[in-house]
């Protein structure tokens, strides 16, 4: 039987970069300078195999990553692969990538019938933030899930009865299930609405509320729109606001089928199909070290 390979926690984290914006966003402009000396510094081999490209190469890693490594990508990779991109195909739904709402960041949330928003707890996080998180998201969404580590679940499942939750096997990561369901939330607050929403955004809400938008200028447009804004019920302006969001620019570009390790990186990058085809295409080129 063959030894398994025993991998360095230094070199996990090294691996784990590979998947960030910052490295992403050099291989769309053709620079693989920082992927070159990860490559050298572990697996130099690569270069003499057959199916060298930079593209394998990071298919290898990712399953490295999977199975020794369960850091913030690879759980929400596998989240979006598992379980929001079927919810995507099934509805006219839209799914973000770390959403501001006030001081909090949510890791994904959802907009279809209801807005979801999805807390991802690594076995490596704390769960100190989550009081204060959970207090925003309950200001703007219908719905709040954690997705916690089965092992985890008595750290979480007391901290809200409200929250729904999500856990996953360490072991196997591609099964989530729903623990429990999350209370809904209508009871949404116009103010850190006011927050999220761009000004075409409030505008059309107070347009289609009221009947037409009263007079204003650019700088009073958004006190009037809040003041107005404020009157309109927490049920009615919540299912405004959800409708606003699945209008919202987001990413075009995902797959359950073809290079699904890339889906989260395609997310927090906004891509189109076509760009996203663009940085595989470049991907594919041959390691040269």
């Amino acid at each position: 039987m063959k030894a398994s390979i025993k991998y360095s926690i230094n070199q996990l984290r090294d691996y784990s970069d590979l998947f960030s914006r910052s490295f992403a966003l050099e291989w769309l402009k053709g620079d693989f300078t920082s992927l070159d000396f990860k490559i050298a510094r572990y697996d130099s081999n690569w270069v003499r195999r057959k199916d060298n490209s930079y593209c394998n190469y990071l298919k290898y890693v990712y399953k490295i990553l999977e199975k020794h490594y369960k850091n913030e990508y690879i759980l929400k990779n596998s989240f979006l692969n598992e379980w929001l991109i079927k919810e995507l195909g099934k509805t006219n739904s839209q799914v973000f990538n770390e959403f501001k709402i006030g001081n909090a960041i949510a890791d994904l949330v959802m907009f279809n019938g209801t807005s979801k928003v999805f807390e991802i707890k690594t076995e490596l996080d704390s769960g100190k933030r989550l009081t204060s998180q959970i207090k925003y998201y309950k200001k703007v969404f219908n719905q709040i899930y954690l997705i916690v580590p089965s092992s985890k679940i008595h750290q979480y499942q007391d901290h809200d009865s409200n929250v729904g939750i999500i856990t996953f096997d360490e072991n196997s990561i591609s099964s989530f299930r729903v623990i429990r369901e999350s209370e809904t939330n209508l009871n949404i607050d116009f103010e850190t609405i006011m927050g999220i929403l761009h000004t075409t955004e409030y505008k059309r809400i107070v347009e289609e509320h009221f009947g037409k938008l009263p007079k204003m200028t650019s700088f009073s447009q958004y006190s009037i729109c809040k003041e107005l804004i404020s009157k309109i019920s927490p049920v009615e302006l919540s299912l405004y606001f959800n409708e606003l969001m699945k209008k919202r620019n987001s990413c075009t570009a995902l797959s359950t089928r073809n290079h699904k390790e890339f889906n989260q990186l395609s997310l927090a990058l906004k891509m189109t199909q076509q760009k996203r085809k663009d940085m595989i295409n470049s991907l594919k080129e041959p390691i040269n070290i």
